[in-house]
């Protein structure tokens, strides 16, 4: 839980000191020479007071901090050390900052604290220790809109937690069936309506791609539709479109074997989408959105595709496919064509661990950005900026879509040698039918092996949720 108060008097606090604050000289001088305010170093200041002792927690912030990143780090540092003692209970004072950045620091304060404290799941499953954070220093005329700022942030690193919880399970802990419980138990007692659709619903419909890929295990494609309609003045739908393969070896086309143990994590897209959408209930904003989750495994099995199958998709698109690890775009393909088809959407943004090419080109803080609308992208970037995710827009030219020409189908699921993320945007842009579209590949950023930022642990990291959800809590508006 975190909370706004003006009250100093807890036993354990926090305090932020920049390297040439002047309230530094305040402190004593032993403790000025071991802690000299420099990025995210902390010491322990414990207080002798009349009958009680007081410990209060360092942490600095260098020489200067206006980057959402830092600031998220700083705060992740507080509580990530706080539970490092078993502190359950402090304050956080956070009046240079406040002064420093404004009222919009306590939007990244709450989320570095709540992600500072995040811990996957284990097995025997546990309960998770409950902290009482409480936000203090902030003036009084703007302690009620920092409660405002507390209460909508939260609902959303909740979201972001369960898109990490997802992509932390183990893959026998998460097969398609058990994804989509997974995601109808955690929106239960919200306004999504969740339909999911069964494999031989799937079959019946023609849904060729995720059908060709899913029935490649014994554990049956499930398809999840999240409906989120809560603004009827207005006929504008955005489908937001997330893959959910569960386990993906490859195919026949198998993965090496040091990339096998990230194959459990190639449904974060599909958990992002749940997350966000958690967020926007949660938080009762006036928009339309529907998601939709194509849940499957990617396994070898005698009936599985080979290189060189052409298959037939929702759409009636026939699809060469070269490779069976590019698997992803072709239950989005039918996903997307779904979503227009039947649901009438207005506009599309699908997210998804797509590419090995987007980790080669931009790493794993920065994921990749493929549309073919400008208007779109605006609205996504004043997102991100919010957010403080990094994302990267690729370009897209008539030469790029050439390269996924089949000879003897319509398109086929692979491009040349060069230009993987764009070709695989491309190739399911062919599906939108003309909407507009953006495509976000998060093969990089879905997942640390060693955390980047202070706040991210080794595993998920839940990218996508926030940005997702400030751009369909504020389409239209004012960013």
């Amino acid at each position: 839980m975190i909370r706004i108060d003006n009250d100093n008097s807890y036993e354990y606090s926090a305090e932020f000191f920049f390297e040439k604050d002047a309230d530094r000289q305040e402190l004593p001088d032993t403790v000025q020479k071991i802690f000299d305010g420099g990025f995210l170093k902390t010491q322990f200041l414990y207080l002798g007071k009349e009958g009680s002792q007081s410990s209060i927690l360092l942490v600095g912030l260098g020489k200067d901090i206006t980057d959402k990143i830092e600031i998220k780090e700083a705060a992740a540092k507080v509580s990530s050390v706080m539970k490092s003692y078993k502190i359950k209970q402090f304050g956080v004072n956070i009046s240079k900052l406040y002064h420093s950045i404004g009222l919009e620091c306590v939007r990244d304060i709450t989320e570095g604290l709540m992600l500072g404290l995040y811990e996957e799941r284990k097995f025997p499953e546990t309960e998770r220790d409950e902290y009482d954070m409480i936000l203090t220093g902030i003036p009084e005329g703007k302690r009620k809109e920092a409660k405002l700022l507390v209460q909508e942030t939260v609902p959303v690193i909740e979201g972001v937690i369960f898109a990490r919880d997802m992509v932390n399970l183990p893959g026998n802990k998460l097969r398609p069936e058990d994804f989509a419980g997974e995601i109808i138990k955690f929106l239960r007692n919200t306004k999504v309506m969740v339909e999911t659709l069964d494999f031989g619903q799937l079959k019946e419909m023609g849904m060729g791609g995720l059908v060709s890929v899913g029935e490649s295990s014994e554990f049956p494609p499930v398809f999840v539709i999240l409906r989120y309609i809560n603004n009827p003045d207005c006929k504008d739908i955005t489908a937001l479109v997330g893959k959910g393969v569960t386990c993906d070896t490859g195919g026949y086309c198998l993965k090496p074997a040091g990339s096998m143990l990230g194959i459990k994590g190639d449904m974060a897209g599909g958990a992002a989408v749940a997350g966000a959408i958690y967020a926007l209930a949660q938080n009762q904003v006036k928009t339309n959105v529907i998601g939709f989750i194509p849940v499957c495994e990617n396994r070898i099995s005698p009936g599985s595709l080979l290189p060189g199958d052409v298959i037939t998709s929702y759409s009636g698109k026939t699809i060469e496919v070269l490779n069976t690890d590019a698997e992803g775009r072709l239950i989005l393909a039918d996903t997307i064509a779904y979503a227009a088809a039947k649901e009438h959407v207005t506009k599309v943004l699908d997210i998804a661990t797509l590419t090995g090419a987007v980790v080669n080109m931009l790493g794993f803080s920065v994921a990749g950005v493929v549309t073919d609308s400008q208007e779109f992208f605006d609205e996504f970037r004043a997102a991100y900026h919010i957010s403080g995710e990094r994302y990267w827009r690729l370009p897209v030219y008539p030469e790029h879509e050439k390269m996924i020409q089949s000879k003897i189908a319509d398109i086929k699921n692979m491009g040349e040698k060069y230009c993987g993320t764009i070709t695989a945007g491309l190739f399911i842009k062919a599906f939108a039918e003309g909407l507009p579209w953006l495509h976000i590949d998060i093969a990089g950023t879905a997942w640390v092996d060693s955390p980047i930022f202070a706040y991210q642990s080794k595993g998920a990291t839940g990218a996508g949720v926030t940005s997702i959800y400030h751009l369909c809590s504020r389409e239209g508006g004012e960013y």
